[in-house]
């Protein structure tokens, strides 16, 4: 097999976190390109040793020619694009939001196009849909109307427009991902992190309360991951965008999942059962017609496993208590 050096934005976050474990524990080349200087999520699920093998560039997505030099010295093969500001970033700050999300991702693709590397794999999310009451399908189908509400949702929009003319104008091939709820170590960010802290409120043996509810998909972080890295892999000729869809339960059934592997805080982690506003369940058949078999882990699995996580970081000091604030 050819050699493959992957480059990955935004490894420092929580996907990125887990792609770069995954692609660390494979002996893959991984170059980190981030803005950010803590590796706190890294330092969560790769050990020191691990860590030691991963290159790591200081660097900002709106800034082209440093993306350029940093793919041409890694010898850049493979690119999962997943840096960008979060919702409440962008509602904050659009301009910055924007040339963050937007700009960074042309730069991904401009730089991807000097170097010579014709396919990757990049974030889009959710948020590029309107209300659950906006759609008239149970199931939300990957081609279903875009029709974000925040800035977030129409940077994403404006990326998978992008994705789509590199295609067009330099036959750069892409594969986006639109993730829901994705949940496990390292997701500790924005409203829907909030099933996660309270798998480490119950790793910590705390009460816990998630102000919402209702029935959405869930998707194990370690999986989500390994789809960028399918996905950034496969022998694909086009841009297109997918949904992820996971596990799609009801809130009982993740507070159900938490007691499962924490029975004595049977009664402690409650919700308010007040739905998301976006639709709540995804098609993903499109998604495995392009990869095949997407890995899947159940989800009493994963929230067991990500509350083992949290427990043994806090108990080796890789995590502080102070994480749930």
């Amino acid at each position: 097999m050819p050699k493959q050096s992957f480059f990955v934005t935004g490894a420092l976050g929580c996907i990125g976190a887990w792609v770069v474990r995954n692609l660390v524990h494979e002996g893959m080349d991984v170059t980190v390109f981030d803005l950010g200087t803590d590796p706190h999520r890294l330092r969560l699920i790769l050990t020191a040793d691990e860590l030691a093998h991963v290159r790591f560039v200081a660097g900002d997505v709106t800034d082209l020619n440093l993306i350029e030099r940093s793919m041409t010295e890694a010898e850049t093969t493979h690119i999962v694009h997943l840096a960008g500001l979060q919702v409440p970033f962008c509602k904050a700050d659009p301009s910055l939001g924007a040339r963050v999300n937007v700009v960074g991702t042309v730069n991904i693709f401009e730089a991807a196009k000097r170097v010579g590397v014709k396919h990757l794999s990049y974030a889009s999310s959710i948020a590029v849909y309107g209300l659950s009451e906006e759609y008239p399908e149970t199931v939300l189908s990957h081609d279903a109307t875009p029709k974000p509400r925040s800035h977030y949702g129409v940077y994403k929009q404006a990326n998978e427009g992008t994705a789509r003319v590199y295609w067009l104008d330099d036959d750069i091939s892409s594969i986006g991902l639109r993730p829901y709820i994705v949940y496990g170590p390292g997701r500790d960010q924005g409203m829907t992190s909030l099933p996660t802290k309270a798998m480490m409120a119950a790793a910590l043996g705390k009460p816990y309360h998630i102000p919402f509810g209702g029935r959405s998909a869930y998707q194990y972080t370690d999986d989500v991951a390994k789809v960028f890295i399918q996905a950034a892999r496969a022998d694909f000729q086009g841009a297109d965008v997918f949904n992820l869809r996971g596990s799609v339960v009801r809130m009982t059934e993740i507070v159900s999942a938490i007691e499962a592997a924490e029975p004595n805080l049977s009664g402690q982690i409650t919700f308010d059962d007040k739905p998301l506003p976006f639709p709540e369940d995804m098609d993903d058949s499109s998604l495995v017609d392009v990869l095949g078999r997407l890995p899947y882990t159940p989800l009493t699995y994963g929230v067991a496993e990500t509350i083992s996580i949290f427990k043994q970081a806090l108990e080796d000091g890789r995590l502080s208590s102070d994480a749930l604030k």
